[in-house]
């Protein structure tokens, strides 16, 4: 039984989306400059805040998520009687 191949199986695809979506984030950077903020604090007003705010804060989710996993993690044999 053939599979049907997805838009990104082929290895021409996959390239061109990243372009794309690098391309845009760039673009999105670049238009965070022209845009009119209304900051609550002082340092929300700088270029860019909530991009970098963001990335940190999904960093240091994926490196809680490691140190949990230790406490969290079952053994391999958990579910087997």
């Amino acid at each position: 039984m053939d599979e049907k191949k997805g838009w990104f199986d082929r290895p021409g695809n996959l390239k061109r989306f990243l372009k794309v979506f690098y391309a845009s984030l760039v673009l999105l950077v670049i238009a965070d400059f022209f845009v009119e903020k209304h900051p609550h604090f002082d340092f929300e007003g700088a270029p860019s805040f909530f991009a970098a705010y963001g990335f940190i804060s999904c960093v240091l989710l994926v490196l809680v998520a490691k140190v949990l996993r230790l406490f969290l993690m079952k053994g391999e044999d958990y579910y087997d009687d």
